[in-house]
């Protein structure tokens, strides 16, 4: 697979992610983006296991399962790994390639190497994530049920 640098931008401009990423920061992660093509049943992620990469589809598809269940299919534009980049824990589900399948890999090494560079890039992914949470609790966790501490809030 042979994605052009505009091509490329756009990919990860459009992972939500990285939404607040400037340009500088975007060019910056599609400098240690990998592409890589797999063929269909490559497994790219197994659970339990430590995670070094994170993942964007860029065409074909993928099944996350979890302890044996399917938990879903991603197409193109979707990403999975993101944990790997920020922390050191096991994979929470084994993805396995559908079909044959176009990606933008980065390793944790390279990611890591680039936050030394511009730590920003690592902020606004926190700050990204901290919103969605916020939007998940929002939707799914009565008020009543939710802990305050007014001194953390």
């Amino acid at each position: 697979m042979r994605l052009s640098k505009h091509d490329g931008l756009d990919l990860l401009r459009k992972v939500w992610l990285f939404e607040r990423c400037s340009r500088r920061e975007l060019e910056g992660l599609q400098r240690i983006a990998t592409a890589v093509d797999v063929p269909a049943g490559k497994v790219l992620t197994s659970q339990g296991e430590m995670g070094r990469e994170f993942f964007v589809v860029v065409a074909g598809k993928v099944e996350a399962m979890r302890d044996g269940t399917s938990v879903g299919v991603l197409g193109p534009g979707s990403f999975f790994g993101e944990m790997s980049l920020l922390e050191r824990k096991p994979r929470a589900a084994t993805v396995t390639t559908l079909e044959p399948t176009s990606l933008l890999v980065i390793t944790t090494g390279d990611f890591n190497s680039l936050v030394q560079t511009m730590p920003s890039v690592d902020h606004k992914m926190l700050v990204v994530l901290a919103e969605r949470l916020r939007d998940v609790e929002a939707r799914f966790v009565p008020a009543e049920s939710r802990v305050v501490n007014t001194e953390l809030a």
